[in-house]
């Protein structure tokens, strides 16, 4: 995901500005070169493990994925906490279009980040009050888009060898390519490229299981995706269906019903989901709690666009360079025009 650190570009304007410089000045503040980690005593064995594997997965990001990943990842922060931000997601009670705020230098992102998660909460209650929905998501590792030379983040580094491979090559495909004020599209691009990092990797290193395992929670996610795109066009026709001229509370209480009988649905589905899988409750565990229309929301940012997307990676035969050069001319174009072209991608595809 796209740091909202590079909010604070624009200056200490207000408060959240002001966290964003802050928060952003701590990890440059207590970031220690990996070798003095790797060299000290007290480093347990695991960490020093993951952290010579994340100089793997950068050389192998560089000259395989063709990513900017020189002088990136060489350095180490302890957070100090679970999460490093904790992005704000809002939309209108009867929408599932998300919320924008403008940021400096990005342009519109569907999310507010903080990096204090009482300031995130504070956030969202404010936007509740004034009817809107809300979900507040941790975040573990974030881009700067090149204006900091990333460290590896305690929240990140102790995940398992293909999660880890996954973060790291997702962002840095955001400083690979950047289309401002567009988060489906600039999520949607490093999520596919992260994909592919994660196969190739695999299978350049002969972890044949770990590789069908990442292909099966592939598939996976994208049954519960295709849920999610059930649930939102249920709730489309609820939110478009035209009320009468002079709305009462009765026909307002209605489309709340309907509303809320349609997430008791996609809860029940994904609990179903979780059962045809057998076994784990991930995707129950996802919608039993604050679901709502930024939840929905929040997972269309990462998703949208990630059908149209691996269609066009397919069309290139995964010739990366091909993929960059064809998403670095989609990035060209007006958003209006850019997501005109991927709804035309967006047909089902194979994963590979």
């Amino acid at each position: 995901m796209l740091g909202c650190v590079l909010a604070f570009a624009g200056g200490c304007r207000a408060t959240y500005y002001g966290q964003a410089i802050q928060g952003q000045w701590h990890l440059l503040a207590y970031r220690q070169p990996i070798a003095r980690v790797l060299a000290s005593p007290q480093t347990d064995a695991e960490l020093k493990e993951k952290l010579l594997l994340v100089g793997r997965l950068c050389d192998f990001a560089q000259h395989q994925l063709k990513l900017p990943a020189q002088g990136q990842y060489v350095s180490f922060v302890d957070v100090g906490r679970k999460h490093v931000l904790w992005n704000v997601y809002a939309a209108p009670e009867f929408s599932i279009e998300a919320k924008t705020w403008w940021y400096p230098v990005v342009g519109r992102l569907k999310y507010r980040g903080y990096f204090a998660e009482t300031d995130a909460l504070r956030c969202a209650a404010k936007l509740r009050q004034k009817g809107w929905d809300t979900y507040v998501g941790g975040v573990d590792a974030y881009s700067t888009l090149g204006w900091f030379k990333e460290p590896v983040l305690s929240t990140f580094i102790r995940e398992p060898e293909p999660e880890l491979a996954g973060i790291i090559f997702h962002e840095l495909a955001h400083e690979k390519l950047f289309a401002g004020g567009d988060t489906d599209f600039n999520e949607a691009f490093a999520t596919v490229v992260e994909q592919e990092g994660v196969r190739r990797w695999l299978a350049t290193n002969g972890a044949t299981e770990a590789l069908r395992r990442f292909e099966q929670e592939l598939l996976a996610n994208d049954e519960f995706q295709k849920l999610l795109e059930q649930a939102r066009q249920k709730l489309r026709e609820i939110y478009e269906a035209p009320l009468p001229a002079n709305p009462g509370q009765d026909s307002i209480e209605a489309r709340r019903k309907a509303k809320a009988a349609t997430f008791d649905w996609l809860r029940a589905e994904c609990a179903r989901l979780d059962k045809t899988l057998g076994g784990g409750s991930r995707f129950g565990r996802w919608a039993s709690n604050q679901l709502n229309n930024a939840k929905l929301a929040s997972e269309d940012a990462y998703h949208r666009f990630v059908p149209a997307l691996r269609a066009l990676m397919a069309q290139n035969r995964n010739d990366m360079e091909a993929f960059y050069s064809e998403c670095k001319r989609l990035a060209k174009m007006p958003k209006a025009r850019r997501h005109a072209a991927l709804e035309k991608l967006k047909s089902p595809q194979p994963l590979s």
